[in-house]
């Protein structure tokens, strides 16, 4: 009977984790899409000023780009940059997922990728409070710039993902120091 229901528990686990992967590549695919949208909207805005009324999903600043180039390139650099990292973050937690090993679940390399997203989730933070701060001094300067907090809203969020992260990094590196010790002994 209760290998019947450890049975079933590991159904269930790998049910679990599978769909959360599923989620994480869809996550993942999506945010590639908008950063390439970004990214390609931004260089073609660059030639066609035109669509800086619309640059992606209604973010019209054709007012910033005629009266400060130099701030529209800024401003659009802080959004591209911020869509890449959340892809980027992304595929690290994709990362995770194909080479997550529950035989040996603390490993170096997994440990490593951890790591690497506190670090990702702080970058997004940290670029995306600068973002705000740079948008809010150009809104006191007249400046319609209200559709941007779209893209650096969540900042308090990636902080604190990155905090959680970071300690998930330090017990893995605890993990694998205990793994060690263990194989060492038998």
């Amino acid at each position: 009977m209760s290998n019947l229901k450890n049975s079933i528990m590991e159904k269930k686990k790998d049910y679990v984790l599978k769909t959360l992967e599923v989620v994480s590549w869809i996550i993942f695919v999506g945010l590639c899409v908008e950063a390439g949208a970004l990214l390609f909207n931004f260089g073609f805005t660059l030639f066609r000023p035109i669509a800086t009324h619309n640059v992606y999903k209604g973010l019209n600043l054709s007012n910033l780009y005629q009266n400060e180039l130099a701030h529209y390139i800024g401003i659009m650099s802080c959004v591209v940059l911020l869509a890449l990292l959340k892809a980027y973050l992304f595929y690290l937690v994709v990362s995770v997922f194909s080479k997550l090993n529950f035989v040996a679940p603390f490993s170096i390399e997994i440990a490593k990728i951890i790591e690497k997203m506190s670090y990702e989730a702080l970058a997004i933070a940290l670029l995306s409070f600068v973002a705000n701060q740079y948008a809010e001094a150009l809104v006191t300067n007249g400046y319609e710039l209200h559709e941007t907090t779209a893209y650096w809203n969540d900042a308090d969020a990636f902080l604190m993902m990155a905090a959680i992260v970071y300690v998930i990094s330090r017990l893995f590196k605890k993990g694998i120091e205990l793994q060690q010790e263990k194989d060492l002994t038998i």
